[in-house]
């Protein structure tokens, strides 16, 4: 008996590959754009108050490139996530503390961005749960 292609999408490693490359969209995204506008990127990590400049841009610029390559490809998926996730809390604590905006409008606007952000962490530990069962399915891999 054959199997629709449809029915077997799910059971496919595509579907899992396709939602975690969207899921780190934001962090490769701006880690290329890093990349592309380095004296930004340092411009930015000195704003936060992060000394020095270029070893913190670096540093963001290899979680958010290392993370995202190694999520979507499935390795280490929960080192690779783990570590989006720490960045991406610090980053909303550094960025978006709404609590200590007296703007009721920016402070609707930050608190929004960081729940958002919790989102993002909560689906980060989904992208890892769907490599490592990507990997179970898979199996050992077998030599050639």
């Amino acid at each position: 008996m054959m199997t629709h292609p449809v029915a077997a999408w799910p059971s496919s490693p595509l579907p899992g590959r396709l939602a975690r490359l969207v899921l780190t969209l934001p962090f490769w995204w701006s880690g290329l754009s890093k990349l592309g506008d380095f004296s930004s990127a340092l411009g930015e990590v000195a704003h936060f108050g992060l000394h020095p400049p270029m070893l913190f841009a670096v540093l963001v610029i290899a979680v958010q490139l290392g993370g995202s390559i190694l999520l979507i490809a499935g390795v280490w998926p929960w080192l690779a996530a783990g570590a989006l996730a720490a960045f991406t809390l610090a980053a909303s604590l550094m960025g978006h503390a709404f609590w200590n905006l007296p703007d009721p409008q920016a402070r609707f606007h930050d608190m929004n961005a960081f729940l958002a952000n919790m989102g993002l962490i909560g689906g980060l530990a989904l992208g890892a749960l769907t490599a490592r069962a990507a990997k179970k399915r898979e199996g050992p891999r077998q030599a050639p």
